[in-house]
């Protein structure tokens, strides 16, 4: 039967709770497999596994369960290997990478922060830091609405003035939060959001980077800002050499 890995730790890591179920139905049993000074969350692979809501969940609460009480290299939904053996197989192949890596985290927790214009708010603020666009709009209210040239004009100008604005919030949410944070992961281009970066923090540092978070709306109330947090390091694991493995429908290879 296939392996299922939530995630890595060192073998020092305390154990689960009895009371933590992993991924199917029902859950199955979480389990330790050992390797030197490495150790990996796994369970039995359900054949039909589907990144549905209850299954998204098992997995997350296990990397909850193994983050509170000491590190843990989290890996994506659906990370499968084709056996135990092979999941040991690279814990021993991968070692150095892996311990550094808890080290490296160690302490530490992901914030993501996305972020979106509030689209009534940022046209008042485009309008107020925008001498040509107030000009315009004055002119075309005085003139009934202006000619269909003149309000095709507007419009345009308002769209460029609009994007070019969400470029500079983008850079203002990255290096407004950098700072309260000890790395940072942008990431990919979406058109639901302005900017997508998540944020490594230390545990003793989440206040700091918090407070941050609420200067940073105070300054731009015309940002929408999305914050989730805190988690497991998943934008700061990096996988290391490439290993071939199953994977789940959605998922990634176990051992990335």
């Amino acid at each position: 039967m296939s392996t299922y890995v939530y995630g890595i730790t060192a073998s020092s890591h305390p154990a689960l709770s009895k009371d933590v179920g992993g991924v199917g139905e029902p859950p199955r049993p979480v389990r330790v497999l050992k390797e030197g000074q490495l150790a990996a969350l796994v369970s039995d692979a359900p054949e039909d596994l589907r990144p549905k809501r209850r299954e998204l969940l098992a997995h997350s609460n296990v990397l909850a369960e193994a983050g509170a009480t000491g590190c843990v290299l989290p890996m994506r939904f659906g990370s499968v290997a084709p056996d135990d053996d092979t999941v040991t197989s690279v814990l021993a192949e991968r070692a150095e990478h892996y311990r550094e890596r808890l080290t490296a985290l160690d302490g530490k927790v992901e914030y993501n922060v996305k972020a979106t214009h509030a689209e009534e708010a940022v046209l008042h603020h485009v309008l107020a830091s925008n001498p040509e666009i107030r000009a315009m709009t004055e002119a075309n209210r005085k003139a009934g609405g202006g000619t269909y040239e003149q309000r095709l004009r507007l419009g345009e100008m308002v769209v460029a003035a609009v994007k070019a604005q969400e470029a500079e919030d983008a850079t203002d949410v990255q290096h407004t939060l950098e700072p309260a944070a000890d790395a940072v992961s942008v990431g990919p281009d979406s058109t639901g959001w302005l900017a997508n970066v998540s944020f490594l923090v230390a545990r003793d540092g989440v206040e700091t980077f918090l407070t941050a978070v609420d200067q940073l709306r105070e300054g731009h109330p015309h940002l929408d800002l999305r914050v989730n947090g805190p988690l497991p390091p998943y934008s700061f694991v990096d996988p290391g050499p490439a290993e071939p493995a199953d994977s789940a429908p959605g998922g990634r290879s176990a051992m990335e």
